[in-house]
């Protein structure tokens, strides 16, 4: 009898349910059994975790979450980490692994790839920046949360005249922010891949209140940073990324943007009450069911994961290019980082008034 482990690694993420019952599915009709390691990377240096059956998966794409938790845990950090994994994988008789995860889950799997062990990975992240893959699951979920909050502040704003900003998920890209940004009418949306001046930021929103338009819906993505200004210093996680909590993006942005309209003398009395509020989604944008999008790429996905551990087809990411799901470079996958192009930032541009 063959045997396989499965692992989810990093945030939460819609969709990672669909991914299991599908590998689970395509394994099981081959006669190989999956082993379900708990909380990532961690339960793979253990071994703790348990054997799925079908039952276990039924249904199981309509869930949010993972049912086998998940963790940051970086193998390659961890004393003997990688050789851990290795007795790990040979204790329970498992020949490979399939990895659910973003670029930090997969970066382990394709160095431990390189290590003689087999590895297939599932790209997985609501921020959709891993390369080799047209979208990741997670993200349109995640798309349209940012999308409904973004909605719904549009009235409060208007009612109290006030200027939103809205800080969505993305540490190094803006797909999130410019996605919901552009479905909701942000009249604004500030990205990593494209940094402004704080004074381009003013621009908008003076000109909007000179016009009568006394409210503003900024969307900014977490890692996005002004241009020309020496930020802060945050600690890392066991990645190496910077803990974007310690940042705060948004409300720093919204005090500052508050203190520049009250005291600018070129504007009318009515400045002086000026009002600039943070709105952080957070986790938010991980949480609850996925979209019918996001079930059926996952479960998509996770069929070609099985069919690659009954072909033995290692060493490689699955990926969804066009309608298809294909099979693609794993060490491409986590080397390159897919970014917002500038074609489509700036056509979106033409709404920033």
């Amino acid at each position: 009898m063959r045997k396989i482990g499965i692992l989810t690694g990093g945030g939460d993420c819609p969709g990672l349910n669909a991914v299991i019952r599908g590998v689970v599915e395509e394994c099981a009709a081959a006669g190989i059994e999956v082993y379900g390691f708990s909380a990532g990377w961690r339960g793979a240096l253990t071994g703790e975790g348990r054997w799925l059956s079908l039952k276990d998966v039924e249904g199981l794409q309509t869930k949010g979450g993972t049912i086998l938790e998940s963790s940051r845990t970086n193998v390659m950090k961890e004393e003997n980490g990688p050789e851990r994994v290795r007795k790990t994988l040979e204790s329970l008789g498992l020949e490979g692994m399939v990895a659910i995860g973003g670029d930090d889950t997969l970066g382990v799997a394709n160095k431990l790839t390189k290590m003689g062990m087999k590895m297939i990975g599932v790209p997985k992240t609501i921020d959709n920046d891993l390369s080799c893959t047209d979208y990741t699951f997670g993200f349109d979920t995640a798309s349209n949360i940012a999308m409904d909050c973004i909605d719904r502040l549009h009235t409060t704003a208007a009612s109290h005249a006030r200027c939103f900003v809205v800080e969505c998920m993305g540490r190094h890209t803006g797909w999130i922010a410019v996605q919901a940004g552009l479905a909701a009418d942000a009249n604004l949306i500030l990205i990593p891949e494209f940094p402004k001046t704080f004074e381009e930021i003013m621009q908008v929103i003076r000109s909007r209140y000179i016009k009568g338009q006394r409210h503003t819906i900024i969307a900014v993505a977490e890692g996005f940073e002004l241009k020309g200004e020496t930020q802060d210093s945050v600690g890392l996680d066991a990645f190496g990324n910077k803990l974007l909590l310690e940042k705060e993006v948004a409300k720093s942005l919204a005090d500052r943007i508050e203190k520049a309209m009250r005291t600018d003398e070129s504007l009318d009395e009515k400045r002086k009450y000026f009002e600039c509020r943070s709105v952080v989604l957070g986790h938010i944008q991980r949480g609850g069911s996925p979209s019918c999008f996001d079930r059926v790429l996952g479960t998509r996905l996770g069929f070609k994961a099985g069919e690659l551990v009954v072909t033995e087809q290692y060493g490689n990411m699955v990926a969804l290019q066009g309608t298809a799901i294909v099979t693609a470079d794993l060490d491409k996958a986590v080397t390159e980082r897919k970014e917002v192009d500038w074609d489509f930032y700036n056509s979106v541009s033409i709404l920033f008034k």
